[in-house]
């Protein structure tokens, strides 16, 4: 007897093609929740946001991955096949914040732009080249290094000889990531000095007793410290040409201080004006042998540009303003009475807001 072959009957076929369109239909379903989740849920970052670190070198696999460590991402897997599709696996290195809301797919855009958390660092007029370099080094996020351990060694890192590092530092606010090194950012520094003073240089005026750059530099750094009033920058650049120009001293008291260095404690006397060092411009004839401190652009145009005019000489007159004279009766006169008869509130500096 011959047994006949069985068919599937059409319910049966059709309820096996239901179930395969009903779990279809599930796993649809689930991978779309499980992308929603992955890339477009806000991320468990706080109310504060998340900082956090990518190293030099480190691939948008790895990042995913410590993040997951951390909590952050559940899904990296999902999360870089997002970027993959999007065209945005390459990152930057440095410091992020994940603000609060954040989703993954603004994490990626994040991390391809590379919006790094940035911070700044102020050098002021007036600073010496220690003391920038103390401000570089104790800057947030700044990482310290041997070649910035020191004044001799910066100079060094910088391709300055010992002792001529001094002024060619540009006082500004600058702005650096985390992980940036201590003589990264003096170099940043050192180069828009050198630009500053080339751009500067270009347009100097006439008649000017420098036959460098670097002498022109020596002489702002002159003007800034004796500079109260930046309205002034020009006039005491004037001063000082026309001094050096008919073979006088400039006998700025900056320069003895400088010269003095933790010698001095905040009392210059006569002995002091009288002591023979480098930088004392009542002792020595011309410009001292390096800048004093970090001018700025202003100072720097100032000495390149001096204001006409006969005045010879200047006084503080205790606001810290100058008198300025032509001769020297005047300037006698000039210094019995703001110095020598000195007003109770007297200051060598403008005061805040001036």
């Amino acid at each position: 007897m011959v047994k006949k072959k069985q068919t599937s009957s059409p319910v049966k076929l059709w309820k096996i093609l239901f179930g395969g369109f009903l779990l279809t239909g599930l796993l649809v379903v689930a991978s779309l929740w499980m992308l929603q989740v992955a890339l477009a849920a806000p991320l468990p970052v706080g109310k504060t946001g998340l900082q956090f670190q990518v190293d030099k070198g480190s691939s948008l696999s790895s990042t995913l991955r410590k993040l997951k460590s951390d909590g952050v991402i559940n899904w990296p897997r999902l999360v870089l096949a997002y970027a993959y599709w999007e065209g945005k696996t390459d990152i930057h290195s440095g410091e992020y914040l994940i603000p609060h809301g954040s989703t993954a797919m603004d994490l990626i855009a994040r991390l391809n732009r590379g919006d790094v958390t940035v911070y700044r660092l102020t050098l002021v007029e007036g600073w010496t080249f220690q003391q920038a370099l103390h401000k570089i080094r104790s800057g947030q996020r700044v990482v310290r290094s041997e070649a910035g351990s020191s004044v001799s060694a910066a100079a060094r890192a910088l391709g300055l000889e010992e002792g001529a590092e001094e002024g060619w530092v540009f006082p500004d606010t600058y702005v650096y990531r985390s992980g940036t090194t201590d003589i990264e950012l003096l170099r940043q520094a050192y180069e828009r000095m050198q630009r500053v003073l080339d751009e500067e240089w270009q347009a100097k005026g006439e008649g000017l007793p420098y036959t460098s750059p670097y002498e022109a530099l020596i002489m702002a750094s002159l003007i800034e410290k004796e500079t109260g009033h930046p309205s002034e920058r020009s006039e005491i650049a004037g001063v000082f040409v026309r001094r050096l120009n008919k073979g006088m001293r400039l006998q700025t008291d900056p320069t003895v201080i400088y010269g003095l260095g933790e010698d001095y404690d905040g009392n210059l006397t006569r002995a002091h004006l009288r002591a023979p060092t480098p930088y004392n411009t009542y002792v020595i004839n011309g410009l001292p042998p390096t800048p004093i401190a970090l001018p700025g652009r202003a100072a720097i145009r100032a000495a390149l540009n001096p204001k006409p005019g006969k005045s010879l000489y200047f006084v503080g007159k205790g606001d810290g303003s100058h008198h300025f004279s032509a001769t020297l009766t005047e300037h006698n006169r000039a210094v019995r009475e703001y110095q020598l008869k000195r007003r109770a509130d007297y200051r060598s500096s403008p005061a805040k807001g001036n």
